[in-house]
């Protein structure tokens, strides 16, 4: 693992020493505008971020291909990341997958959204810092052009939790929410949004209920059926359409290593 580590750390070396300077779009013609980051410290585990053609890196594609399929026939754009419980690979897996999904060949525009707004960590993943997110948003605080930047993956972007609310629930749960879903929806072919665990919070069932689909990541050898049960009784509760489950913490034996991707 510490060979593999260490040459994604060389990627990351090289990719970032690639990163473009800010830089502002000040006419936008009706569309969103979105500002690069440069100097981020992208967390390792972003496997597609620094080797899309390794092992770890197909898996996400298989994932891919099932999401754009559902995609072409029922007009899937709008999907929330959750899971039961907390530590099952949740965020990890949101963005390699919006990664994964920024590179394909029919170059969509992605958009990952950190609406886990009590622990967001997206911005810790992506070693960056934001002033503004979707709790700025929601609460009349920033716009939308305040607080949606584009890392350095061609067409994917992303809008980080921002500062902790004391009503997260209740932003969630808005008017300005199911606005700002629609507007996001005329600027991008697809939207992320990784949530917080359905079975201690309510958040994920209620954006879940303004998506198009759920998917929900589940620890291998750790999460209980029965939990996982009660996950998708409380989406369904909450008239999710749960479109797919993602198992994570799984071994791949590669030669002469076992890595744990997640």
């Amino acid at each position: 693992m510490g060979k593999i580590t260490d040459a994604l750390k060389k990627a990351a070396q090289e990719r970032l020493g690639r990163l473009d300077k800010i830089s502002n779009i000040s006419e936008h013609r009706g569309k969103i505008i979105v500002r690069k980051v440069t100097d981020s410290k992208v967390d390792v585990r972003l496997v597609p971020y620094f080797d899309p053609k390794a092992l770890i890196s197909e898996q996400y594609k298989i994932l891919r291909t099932n999401i754009m399929s559902l995609h072409k026939k029922n007009s899937l754009k709008t999907i929330v990341m959750t899971s039961s419980i907390h530590s099952e690979g949740k965020t990890i897996t949101s963005l390699n997958l919006a990664i994964t999904l920024a590179q394909a060949t029919q170059k969509p525009k992605v958009l990952l959204i950190d609406a886990d707004m009590r622990r967001g960590r997206i911005r810790k993943y992506l070693g960056i810092s934001s002033k503004f997110g979707l709790s700025e948003i929601l609460s009349g605080k920033a716009t939308i052009e305040d607080s949606i930047f584009q890392l350095d993956v061609d067409h994917l972007s992303f809008i980080s939790s921002g500062e902790v609310p004391h009503n997260p629930s209740e932003l969630l749960d808005s008017e300005a929410m199911q606005n700002l879903l629609k507007e996001l929806r005329s600027q991008f072919d697809f939207i992320l949004i990784d949530t917080p665990p359905i079975v201690p919070v309510t958040d994920a069932g209620i954006i879940g209920s303004m998506a198009d689909g759920v998917v929900m990541m589940i620890e291998a050898g750790r999460t209980h059926r029965g939990v996982v049960h009660r996950a998708a009784e409380l989406l369904n509760q909450a008239h999710c359409k749960i479109i797919g489950y993602v198992l994570t913490n799984i071994q791949y034996h590669l030669p002469q290593y076992i890595y744990r991707y997640l």
